[in-house]
């Protein structure tokens, strides 16, 4: 059977997982990646590891701590986080990066963590961007994190992989970033929502990698988990020039190889010439549950926005709105490398920033910005007026210096700007290249200095036939029903979030017992929820199901219901983490949603349908009503954690 990219990644990553077997999307899989990335958040999965009797880490080549997100706050509580999470990466041997060194993300590329064809993860939702250099990066969740570090391993379930074609060539003054815009603007109804995407086609050639790093990093955005490009001729070119200067800088305490010279183990020549004669692509008669192809000959320069990037607007248009700003950022892991720094360089050389205009610039890492000072760009930018911050994440997540305050507006090369995030929720928020953002500090308003045709993107969603996996059996471990029963209670909604869930209001008071948790799940939904479940029932509801923040107790309070699973038309990937994270089973199953929604509407919220259903987890079926659906597999991992409880008791297992 043809595998994707994300499969064939996968396949090396999964372990335990039958030998005549290949991975293919929707499997679960117990995964062991080659790398686990935290941040400031190491504070925090530090006593998840100790309070499940951990006491080291079982690969520390395999861990990462970073500090980038808070490196601002020098106030003695922020200092004191950081030295305990020195002093344990010291204690536990882990690779550790302080504040001032940079971005995470930048350094697991800069640094060799992010190779090609590995799989690296992250507790940060933008782990996507390693995809730009063709390594699978994913986001997980805290308790992955903990049990990575614990046990090497955590789960993960492949998701559905679709293919974008890029065809064409970008026009001179056109960047990525106007193709992740306008990608996330054209393509806004949720088509690659917790799908994999996999970018093929001509267009790529004319991306560098730092392009490609900006393009997957913000696939996030546009709602996948994954963003990866193959691994090139243009790939390997940049790999064996950071060999080279990582080989220049000098490194102390690393392994020798066979001839005694000093190497760096992830980033070397050696390493990168097996990858180059032993390449790993997808197959040419892969199956993916859609196709995309996007034109990049049509694509201008557009910003996201404001507060969305569902919305984009050409910045011609946007000229013509007369859109005044009161502060522009070219800051954070999507756009503050050395190509965006330069052009941005460029286009206020010899010009001041905009009276009444604060244009702030941080670069993604500290190598960038020494680089970026050698060249004299950073010297520019600070000629022109711009304030420089450290290396690392602040303005983009509502930290430190140059926050946007009430009613005003700013443009910014990063990669989020939901209402609120950047300061106050009265400000709007606009993404933009670094160009453009650039260009909109110097006038004082969102402008470029581009041959504008405002002709129409052109893009296309390729019908695909609809393949019929071979069906096989799930093996079934002892002590896993091979049946269940329940009576399926219906709640016709879509992108159900977790405030519906479990309100807001309760997530903080960690007093909450089971019991009254299960008391008031889904007030915030239907008041009379409570009186119309019972134990053993099965919940199904709509598509996108625990959409929102990343409470687990959206989870827990369910469980704590009494509901056997939850079946639905999809779910928030972090919601079926937590769920499954704490032995709660989520199942999808949209034919099931769509023909309850035909049969009961969504007049009343919540529907005793008086129906029976019964799950065979052998054959991934389901039966209700006189007809048989086919379901997901819930394959031996996830049935290893609902049998013990949860990740947090199989590790306490498995350690």
């Amino acid at each position: 059977m043809p595998q994707t990219l994300v499969e064939k990644i996968a396949q090396k990553y999964a372990v335990d997982f039958p030998s005549n077997k290949l991975v293919k999307s929707g499997d679960y899989i117990s995964i062991k990646p080659a790398h686990v990335m935290t941040h400031d958040n190491t504070g925090a999965v530090i006593p998840k590891f100790k309070s499940i009797g951990a006491t080291k880490i079982f690969n520390p080549r395999q861990v990462v701590f970073t500090l980038d997100h808070n490196v601002q706050d020098k106030s003695e509580k922020n200092l004191a986080k950081y030295s305990r999470i020195e002093n344990f990466a010291k204690e536990m041997g882990v690779d550790f990066y302080p504040a001032g060194r940079g971005i995470g993300h930048q350094i697991m590329c800069e640094e060799g963590y992010a190779f090609p064809g590995t799989m690296a993860v992250a507790s940060d939702s933008h782990s996507n961007m390693y995809g730009g250099l063709g390594c699978l990066g994913t986001p997980i969740v805290r308790t992955d994190a903990a049990s990575i570090w614990a046990t090497g391993r955590t789960w993960w379930q492949v998701p559905q992989i679709a293919k974008v074609e890029l065809i064409g060539k970008l026009q001179k003054g056109v960047t990525g970033k106007d193709v992740i815009i306008t990608l996330c603007g054209f393509f806004n109804n949720d088509e690659v929502l917790n799908h994999a995407i996999e970018f093929v086609g001509e267009g790529i050639s004319e991306l560098s990698i730092e392009e490609r790093l900006t393009i997957a990093n913000m696939t996030t955005e546009w709602g996948a988990l994954v963003g990866i490009f193959p691994i090139d001729e243009k790939t390997i070119s940049w790999l064996k020039n950071r060999a080279k200067v990582i080989s220049l800088r000098g490194l102390e305490g690393v392994p020798s190889d066979s001839d005694g010279n000093g190497i760096q183990p992830r980033m070397n020549l050696k390493r990168i010439e097996e990858l180059e004669n032993n390449p790993i692509f997808a197959d040419s008669d892969s199956n993916y549950s859609k196709e995309l192809i996007f034109d990049l000959n049509t694509v201008e320069p557009h910003v996201s926005g404001p507060n969305t990037v569902k919305v984009m607007t050409s910045v011609s248009e946007m000229q013509k709105r007369e859109v005044k700003i009161q502060k522009a950022y070219l800051v954070s892991c999507v756009n503050s490398r050395l190509s965006d720094i330069a052009e941005a360089a460029k286009i206020v050389k010899g010009k001041k920033v905009a009276e009444g205009v604060e244009f702030y610039v941080s670069s993604a890492s500290s190598e960038v910005q020494a680089e970026a000072e050698k060249s004299g760009d950073w010297q520019t930018l600070i000629d022109s007026g711009a304030k420089t911050l450290p290396p690392g994440c602040g303005p983009c997540i509502g930290l430190g210096t140059g926050l946007l305050e009430d009613g005003e507006v700013g443009i910014s090369a990063t990669n989020r700007n939901f209402k609120g995030r950047m300061g106050s929720p009265s400000a709007e928020a606009y993404l933009a290249s670094p160009a453009v953002v650039a260009h909109s500090a110097i006038q004082g308003k969102i402008s470029f200095d581009f041959p504008f045709s405002d002709q129409k993107l052109k893009g296309e969603i390729k019908s695909t036939p609809k393949i019929i996996a071979e069906k096989s059996e799930t093996e079934i471990l002892d002590g896993f029903m091979e049946t269940l029963e329940g009576d399926l209670i219906f709640c016709d909604q879509n992108n159900l979030n977790t405030d519906g869930i479990y309100p807001g209001k309760y997530t903080y008071n960690d007093e909450m017992t089971s019991e009254q948790q299960a008391q008031v799940v889904m007030e915030n939904y239907d008041t009379s929820f409570n009186s119309k479940v019972k134990e053993g029932d099965f919940l199904v509801s709509g598509f996108n199901f625990g959409t929102g923040s990343s409470r687990e107790q959206a989870a827990t309070a369910l469980k704590h219901r009494g509901i056997k699973l939850v079946l639905a038309g999809s779910f928030s990937e972090t919601y079926k983490r937590n769920a499954l994270n704490n032995g709660f089973l989520v199942i999808e199953a949209p034919e099931l949603v769509n023909d309850l929604s035909t049969k009961f509407g969504n007049k009343t919220l919540t529907v005793q349908t008086k129906i029976k259903a019964k799950i065979d987890f052998k054959n991934s079926t389901l039966s209700a009503n006189g007809k048989n659906y086919s379901i997901s597999s819930v394959g031996p991992a996830a049935q290893e954690l609902v049998l013990v409880g949860g990740l947090e008791n199989w590790v306490k297992k498995n350690i």
